[in-house]
């Protein structure tokens, strides 16, 4: 299938009721590979590597690009980014899945000895790393900031305007969502992809490439549940307060203590639990612990 921007696609389906079966067109969430290539120059000499494969939705792939790059610590700022295009001598069926990122010279992190297979799929990117020392955040803690706390209310307010804006949900029910709030409630940016993994990175990417700042008293709310990787990519992006439909699991909350980030889960519009981070949260004591 050539290369897509759409995250949906028509698609024929049937459908059994009781005694009746129906066909219809409807509407599903385009998956597709994508692959990286990264450019880049050291010791005066230009090499080329194939970084990363990924099932994403086709659609943001320069901030799916910038965001994982990003969290991976191989780019620490925007302008570390020369050039990005779409490989244009592929097969007809790789145009537009294939993505050339150049780097500036002499890139902090050593490519070359990088021996980390980045094959991912939709659901998952962090198994797919070939070993299990691999799996660790050399991020800094994140900053903590006494004169800032969300209220209660403001976050229970965005179990209902996700929906409003996630249009492709909306539609297929097949995508994740990861939305950029301010300390108020309002959406500064949002991006889907039919993996978690993806959806953030394009966040992140997103943010980076349109310098939005995600470290200053802004929360990242997902549509799904929270793995140790999600809390990674939040912490090296310097995001304080992650919250999510969903659970986390034990090695995301334990990260997000270590890194004195905000996780809270199962968040509905009349409650959430606060797993770590629990200072950030105005009024806290007064209301739950008395």
């Amino acid at each position: 299938m050539m290369g897509s921007s759409s995250l949906v696609v028509h698609g024929l389906v049937v459908k059994y009721e009781k005694e009746n079966a129906t066909s219809f067109q409807d509407l599903m969430a385009m998956e597709e590979p994508l692959q990286i290539r990264l450019e880049f120059e050291k010791s005066g000499i230009w090499h080329k590597k194939d970084l990363l494969v990924t099932m994403r939705s086709p659609g943001d792939d320069f901030d799916l690009a910038t965001g994982f790059l990003y969290s991976e610590g191989i780019i620490r700022k925007e302008k570390d980014i020369l050039l990005m295009r779409y490989c244009r001598q592929v097969k007809e069926e790789e145009k537009g899945n294939v993505l050339l990122v150049r780097l500036a010279p002499n890139p902090k992190m050593d490519l070359l000895g990088l021996d980390r297979s980045f094959y991912t799929h939709s659901s998952c990117g962090v198994c797919g790393k070939t070993a299990i020392g691999a799996v660790k955040c050399k991020a800094a803690s994140l900053s903590e900031d006494p004169e800032w706390q969300v209220d209660p209310e403001t976050l229970m307010s965005l179990s209902g305007k996700l929906h409003e804006h996630q249009t492709g949900f909306k539609y297929t029910g097949g995508l994740h969502a990861a939305v950029l709030y301010d300390a108020r409630g309002k959406m500064e940016l949002i991006r889907e992809d039919v993996g978690r993994h993806n959806a953030l990175d394009k966040l992140i990417g997103g943010a980076l490439r349109e310098n939005i700042p995600v470290d200053q008293r802004k929360l990242v709310l997902l549509s799904g549940r929270v793995s140790f990787e999600m809390v990674q990519k939040s912490v090296t992006a310097g995001i304080p307060l992650l919250v999510a439909f969903g659970a986390p699991t034990s090695l995301a909350v334990d990260l997000a203590r270590d890194k004195k980030m905000t996780l809270i889960g199962f968040l509905k519009k009349d409650g959430f639990n606060v797993y770590t981070g629990q200072e950030r949260i105005k009024q806290w004591v007064k209301k739950s612990l008395k």
